[in-house]
């Protein structure tokens, strides 16, 4: 059986008195898409940001391969082929493509000069790699002129330039169309077909049952319910399921200690 290409168990964090995660743990094996979901506050971004190495859990093991990993850290992430790309997607509008595509990973020889060719056939391979199919768009294209769709797609493409073999996407489809959304759907699935995993968080519960092949829902810090999208029937099982998870909550809301 693979080894998982990363593996949390029994992660914690706290800030100060308050603990953002209360023991999750999360694997996520070569070639799939994992959705992500939980309400707002339920730690999904704390725990992305340990993976990222962002921040450093409170406890809990963390292994890549199989294989234990101390220290955990921004360069142990990217090291492990960990990409995660967040919400702002930190890409430079008024650039190019290809100039966000190499943005602080510029090919340069010995004297400084930079690769501009090569830059440019590498930036046009990964486009077409990820499902830039239409020709009106090539490595010299302004970012800015580019819709949100493809724009996440420049953010993917920038990623798998980094030798990820696991992209992380925080809220990738949030204020898109459907015709946008469509896009990065299919930007995925070719990151998928080449044989990287993804890890898909999102608010829209359709959007994430229709990309996942398995759901993790997060609330209040941990786990609630780790599914195979075979296990569960439609997007509004997801949805009553979650409703389910928050009512005690909301419940509690006037009791009196």
């Amino acid at each position: 059986m693979a080894k998982h290409i990363i593996e949390l168990k029994n992660i914690t964090k706290s800030f100060g008195s308050v603990y953002a995660l209360g023991g999750v743990s999360l694997h996520v094996d070569p070639g799939e898409v994992v959705g992500l979901i939980g309400d707002n506050g339920a730690g999904k971004s704390t725990l992305i940001k340990i993976l990222a190495g962002v921040i450093k859990p409170t406890s809990g093991e963390i292994f890549v391969n199989g294989e234990a990993v101390t220290q955990w850290s921004p360069a142990r992430s990217r090291a492990a082929g960990i990409e995660t790309v967040f919400q702002d997607r930190a890409l430079a509008p008024q650039q190019s493509i290809v100039r966000n595509i190499f943005m602080g990973r510029e090919l340069a020889g010995r004297f400084g000069w930079l690769h501009l060719k090569k830059e440019v056939a590498d930036a046009e391979r990964l486009m077409r790699e990820i499902g830039f199919t239409s020709k009106v768009f090539s490595p010299s294209s302004i970012v800015g002129q580019l819709s949100g769709g493809e724009r996440q797609g420049v953010a993917i493409a920038r990623a798998i330039l980094k030798q990820a073999n696991l992209i992380v996407l925080d809220e990738p489809t949030t204020a898109l169309s459907l015709t946008e959304t469509a896009k990065v759907f299919h930007f995925v699935r070719q990151v998928r077909a080449s044989g990287r995993s993804i890890v898909f968080i999102g608010h829209n519960i359709h959007h994430v049952y229709d990309i996942a092949e398995r759901f993790v829902v997060i609330d209040r810090g941990r786990v609630a319910m780790e599914k195979a999208k075979s296990e569960v029937g439609s997007a509004q099982e997801l949805i009553e399921f979650m409703e389910d998870v928050a009512r005690p909550q909301k419940a509690a809301v006037g009791e009196t200690v």
